[in-house]
Formats: C-alpha cells, structure tokens, sequence
C-alpha cells in the first residue's frame, strides 16, 4: 500500500467499515442536496437542499437506509 493511502474495507453504499466492521454512519451535517447526488434528484422530495442529514433523521426517525428505501 502506498504511503497516505486510505485501508478500507467497503461496504454499503461504498462505505468504508469502522475498525471494529461496523459500517460508517455519513455525518449528520452532510446536506440533502449532497445526498441527492448519490441517491438521485428523487431523494427526500419536499425537503430543502440545504437540510442537514441529522435534521432530516430527527424529522421522520429514520436511519439514512430507511429514509433512501422509502421506508
């Protein structure tokens, strides 16, 4: 492995595992309008670009999962 590079196991949605292999939750002040890059212009209609992810978790009590499976 090259200095500097990043050791990753990957697992869903191209996340990297936490040491002890659980997956990475994404921040909570990642913005709607970021997720709606990854998970397509359909994700949380309604919901504002600028909502942070913790506010949209708070909002329907939902995991990120959840939320992008419509539940």
């Amino acid at each position: 492995m090259a200095s500097g590079a990043k050791s990753c196991n990957e697992g869903l949605d191209d996340r990297c595992r936490d040491m002890d292999g659980e997956i990475r939750q994404k921040r909570g002040d990642t913005l709607v309008r970021t997720l709606r890059e990854t998970y397509g212009p359909d994700f949380a209609p309604g919901v504002r670009g600028d909502t942070r992810l913790d506010t949209l978790r708070e909002r329907y009590g939902e995991s990120l999962s959840k939320i992008v499976k419509g539940k």
